[in-house]
């Protein structure tokens, strides 16, 4: 058992997580501190910035330069887990291993024979450097290049958390960040996970375009409005929905064109019905679960868990109702996903992410001497 500190910054741009457990890559025999470093808003430029010349880009001729952004990345991480290894009370001698998740930046799920292609920012071998510990990066290549989505990446973790505390089955865990995804687990089977469509990503976008805010707060914005059947209608014909599991999805994948006549509240009553649906109906593919267990920023919009109970016909409930600590979920998955790369343990599986065989991923920055 080593201790390790894992780290997630969210295509939200709004900041890293950091997560320190006590793990062997299998089990987790203690949850240490947990940390939050917001970005400034100059940070978040600079990382907007690098996802807009990426989704420029899109993997043709020649590569933008985003050596701003990894700056950025390296120099905020460093200094959170700096502030995690102060608080732990530990010395930073105790930390084994830092699990860097980076910035994703583009993901382009893979399309017929064609792999898929993905983009997370983030310089291992500086953060190595910088913090004299060694670092697990880059988790979702090694998925892709065996013929994977490359993500999601936390199912594993999930399975973990689920058979540790002895939770009856069958259960859904899902995650609303950006995008929605789902983990399924089932007695006597394999994990099933995929993305299920937009979560939080599109009703943060229309509240930053409408109001300049980050986000809907506790679906204030949403309360206030009717949903609209045709502009939801339109959204649900995504090709996206049609394809079957498992699929991955980049943020960037849905746009806000179906609600742009709505009034402000009637388009975020309408984009959080959206998410609702989709998560329902991507459920409903995998049979009745006994519990939802949500995770994520979404799981503190009481308007989008309402929705989704309606159309789920089971009421979400948010992770902490068993113990988990939903704003460090991931940073905790890319801790024990870390340690699992240096154990040679998979990261991924033919049912989490379509990849041809259990897969582990991650490359290794050793720390200078």
């Amino acid at each position: 058992m080593n201790y390790v500190i894992g780290l997630m910054s969210g295509t939200s741009l709004d900041g890293v997580d950091a997560a320190l457990i006590r793990t062997d890559g299998e089990r987790i025999s203690e949850f240490g501190v947990g940390e939050t470093r917001p970005y400034s808003a100059q940070e978040r430029a600079v990382l907007q910035a690098a996802v807009d010349a990426a989704l420029a880009w899109d993997f043709q001729g020649e590569a933008p330069d985003f050596s701003g952004a990894e700056a950025v990345l390296t120099t905020s991480h460093a200094e959170l887990v700096e502030v995690v290894i102060a608080s732990s009370g530990l010395q930073r001698r105790q930390i084994s291993l830092v699990g860097f998740h980076g910035q994703t930046v583009l993901h382009r799920a893979p399309a017929g024979r064609r792999h898929g292609r993905t983009l997370q920012l983030g310089d291992g071998a500086a953060l190595a450097e910088r913090l004299g510990i060694d670092v697990v990066y880059d988790f979702r290549s090694a998925d892709i290049e065996a013929g994977g989505q490359g993500a999601p990446l936390a199912p594993l973790y999930h399975a973990a958390l689920v058979a540790q505390g002895a939770l009856d089955l069958p259960l859904a865990v899902v995650n609303l960040g950006g995008v929605a995804n789902v983990t399924w687990l089932a007695p006597d089977s394999d994990p099933v996970a995929f993305d299920t469509g937009p979560a939080n990503g599109l009703i943060d976008a229309w509240c930053q375009q409408r109001l300049g805010t980050s986000h809907d707060r506790n679906g204030e914005l949403a309360a206030r409005g009717k949903i609209d059947a045709p502009a939801l209608k339109a959204l649900m014909k995504h090709p996206f929905f049609a394809k079957a599991p498992p699929k991955s999805l980049d943020r960037w994948d849905f746009s806000l064109d179906a609600v742009q006549h709505l009034s402000d509240a009637d388009g975020a009553a309408t984009l959080t019905a959206f998410t609702a649906r989709t998560v329902a109906a991507a459920i409903d593919q995998l049979g009745q679960p006994g519990r939802i267990l949500a995770t994520g920023g979404g799981r503190h919009n009481p308007v989008l868990m309402r929705t989704m109970g309606a159309a789920m016909g089971v009421r979400p409930e948010p992770v902490e109702a068993v113990g988990w600590r939903g704003d460090l979920l991931e940073a905790e998955a890319f801790a024990w996903l870390a340690a699992r790369v240096t154990a040679g343990l998979p990261t991924s599986i033919p049912s989490t992410t379509g990849v041809s065989r259990p897969t582990c991923g991650g490359r290794l920055a050793h720390a200078k001497a």
